[in-house]
């Protein structure tokens, strides 16, 4: 698994790779928090998560989204997410650690993830993921 930042003219595109969906998925929750916080660690601090789309796309979209919400809301940088892939949904567990102003100020300020340019693709042996942060 891992995530790069490419470049984009005003918002944050990130990249993200992985050998399954769901290393995929918690891989782009990841991303965000690091984008949104600069550094995002392991902790005991869990929330339950489920969002329902019409496709993959919709379905990363949402939980990226819900991901964005649920840490601003629980104050809280997810660093992992334990996370069932279906059809039409998404469940888990995202884990990470309290949100602390002191060590999360690195970061920018995600206003939310756009549908425009997002693709998910399968190359060889790996899913590959492109998102843009509204920043």
């Amino acid at each position: 698994m891992s995530y790069v930042e490419l470049e984009h003219t005003a918002d944050v595109k990130i990249r993200v790779e992985a050998e399954t969906l769901g290393e995929l998925f918690s891989e782009a929750v990841r991303a965000l928090m690091v984008t949104m916080y600069g550094t995002a660690q392991p902790g005991t601090r869990t929330v339950r998560v489920e969002v329902h789309a019409g496709d993959l796309v919709g379905l990363v979209h949402d939980l990226l989204s819900e991901a964005l919400f649920l840490s601003e809301v629980n104050e809280v940088v997810f660093a992992s997410a334990r996370l069932t892939i279906e059809e039409d949904a998404v469940h888990g567990i995202l884990q990470g650690e309290p949100f602390d102003p002191a060590r999360h100020r690195g970061g920018s300020e995600v206003k939310g993830i756009t549908y425009s340019g997002m693709k998910i693709r399968k190359e060889d042996d790996k899913y590959i993921l492109d998102i843009i942060l509204d920043v």
